[in-house]
């Protein structure tokens, strides 16, 4: 009867035995080590041992190593093409933003960092909103509000000071004591700063949000029309909601519709989101006749996950707004860009998206697209090149220096598996963090994001050393099961941890994409830097022998079903959904090559 050995040290001790008498017909000697997956032939003559290389008498020193230098310098030429790529900036045929050409019109919303309106004692500083307003004067003629609480009750008279027109929002919801102190307040504003609100929305999107019914939104808009004299009244809404509502028409002064076309129901794709917005206000030109149209509120995001085909980028965002304000130019029509400032509070509401819809970030408050200044994805480009070139040097380092104190070599199909987990990680780790840093969200989503980040980071240098040593990737047994049967060694410990930690977080993130995905971002870039190296292992040195644990089985399982769904559910045009269920499959299938030994005392 076998006794299980828990730790490396005989293990490393029997090899170098071995290698040392050089003897042709030793007895066979079977050691189980890390689950008994790592076997020592007592026929140490052979060139190959279980995939594994001995070292010839006559054969170089070095020579081993120009397989792994070679896929190295490989490695590396394929992280800073892809890096180069990445980089490349996009000229456009006009700047989004021009100081010479100034905007017509701009939504303003004033809060910055943790300030949120869904607080209702938050009560934003006339400095801070004259700072603003100070830095829109010199991009815009005009801006949007939607509300007179939490201090914006203070914009008019800092808007005339700036020398700022306004487009004058008043809220309504399903609160009528709250829709009266609006109104009150509002009136009296309206009146005492005719040369700043050229005009009144009153109700935003309140007939999309399903909190009032079109015959009590025009009995406000005519109460609101009867106080404020000549200025002209409106409401505005996403624009299928006016050809929902056409009572509407009759209480408002003109139209103001919001065309989004990334948050239609069809997404629409960037390069074509202009066309779509001039579509779209033509059909309601032509349903509407006899009044303007202003489009209350049109752009792109800069950042979050994408739907369909529409990708939220910097590059994408300076197109569509660059496009649409050219058209618009062209065209003759008025439009009202969303908006401002990034705001930090949407992400609650609608996911990390609904925070970067800005021309100007939120802290620091600097403009996105400067004009002249090329337009890039990713404004550390280099460093993330040069990070990724340096990991991909760890990760063979790692394996190098593991391979040293080795008598035995791996076969080549392990340094191609470490050369794919180097490159991947190279690849993606710039890209990694920067969606760590844009989509992590209070504590427990930077605990979240940055415990699959340090996974990931982990996964190849870990990955690299078992495959040089022969090590098989733990099962679950190993780290909880029971005592006789967990493998204390530092490597298994450290790949179990960083397994469970990826695992638990693609289980997670799939099941949420299954039941509530709309505002879900695709984790593919850190999934994937974790799940190649760990499926590499799980291949190449998977168990000979032992049961396959249901729990693996069951995850499995669960990660392969649920990417199926999500590819389906996304659409085959989103290419991030695509890439993070290729992650889940991949960890599936890593799963599902676990293998647990039963022990005896």
């Amino acid at each position: 009867m076998r006794r299980r050995l828990p730790h490396d040290d005989f293990h490393q001790m029997a090899e170098i035995q071995c290698f040392v008498q050089r003897t042709q017909h030793a007895a066979a000697v079977c050691l189980r080590c890390d689950g008994g997956a790592d076997r020592i032939s007592g026929r140490l003559g052979t060139r190959w041992l279980n995939g594994y290389r001995r070292s010839d008498e006559g054969e170089g020193a070095l020579t081993w190593l120009r397989l792994p230098l070679l896929l190295l310098v490989v490695s590396l030429a394929v992280i800073a093409g892809v890096w180069r790529w990445l980089a490349t900036p996009v000229t456009l045929a006009s700047a989004p933003i021009d100081p010479a050409a100034k905007l017509d019109c701009v939504s303003y919303a004033p809060f910055r960092n943790q300030q949120s309106p869904l607080e209702s004692t938050v009560r934003v500083s006339a400095r801070q909103i004259a700072e603003d307003l100070a830095q829109l004067a010199k991009i815009t003629r005009c801006i949007r509000t939607y509300s007179v609480d939490n201090g914006l009750d203070q914009v008019p008279a800092l808007a005339r000071e700036a020398g700022l027109k306004m487009i004058f929002g008043i809220w309504l919801s399903s609160d009528r004591l709250k829709n009266r102190i609006q109104i009150d307040t509002a009136v009296p504003l309206i009146k005492d700063f005719p040369d700043v609100i050229e005009s009144v929305v009153v109700g935003n999107e309140v007939l999309l949000r399903g909190e009032m019914t079109a015959s009590e939104l025009v009995a406000n808009l005519r109460t609101v029309k009867t106080q404020v004299g000549r200025v002209p009244v409106t409401y505005a809404d996403v624009w299928e909601f006016w050809l929902r509502h056409r009572e509407i028409y009759d209480a408002v002064d003109f139209l103001t519709i919001h065309i989004l076309p990334y948050w239609e129901d069809f997404p629409i794709r960037a390069r074509f989101a202009a066309m779509h917005v001039d579509s779209i206000r033509k059909r309601i030109a032509a349903a509407f006749p006899g009044k303007d149209i202003l489009i209350g509120e049109t752009g792109w995001p800069s950042a979050g996950r994408m739907r369909d085909d529409s990708l939220p980028s910097r590059t994408n965002q300076a197109r569509v707004v660059s496009e649409i304000l050219d058209l618009a130019r062209r065209e003759n029509f008025r439009v009202n860009l969303i908006e401002a400032y990034d705001q930090p509070w949407k992400r609650r509401l609608e996911g990390t998206v609904g925070g970067y819809w800005g021309l100007i970030g939120n802290d620091p408050r600097t403009l996105k697209y400067p004009a002249g200044e090329p337009i890039s994805d990713f404004l550390h480009a280099k460093a993330a090149m040069i990070a990724g070139l340096i990991y991909s040097v760890v990760v063979f380092g790692a394996a190098l220096l593991t391979q040293r104190r080795r008598p035995w070599k791996p076969h080549w199909s392990a340094w191609i598996a470490i050369a794919l987990s180097a490159t991947c990680g190279g690849a993606l780790l710039g890209i990694a963090v920067d969606k760590m840093l844009v989509e992590s969200l209070g504590t427990g989503g930077w605990l979240q994001w940055g415990a699959l980040l340090a996974a990931a980071s982990l996964a190849p240098v870990l990955a690299s050393i078992a495959q040089v040593t022969g090590r098989p990737l733990p099962a679950f047994q190993d780290l909880i099961g029971p005592k006789h049967l967990r493998d204390r060694s530092a490597l298994a410990v450290l790949l179990g941890v960083t397994l469970a930690i990826t695992i638990l977080i693609a289980v997670q993130s799939a099941l949420g994409f299954v039941f509530d995905p709309r505002y879900r971002d695709f984790p593919f870039a850190a999934l994937t830097m974790a799940a190649v190296p760990l499926l590499g292992l799980a291949l190449l040195n998977r168990r000979p022998q032992g049961e396959r644990p249901a729990s693996e089985m069951v995850i499995a399982g669960l990660l392969v079903l649920s990417s199926g769904y999500i590819a389906i559910n996304e659409g085959f045009a989103n290419w991030q959904s695509l890439w993070t269920c290729a992650a889940y499959v991949a960890l599936g299938l890593t799963m599902w090559q676990a293998r647990a030994v039963r022990g005896q005392e």
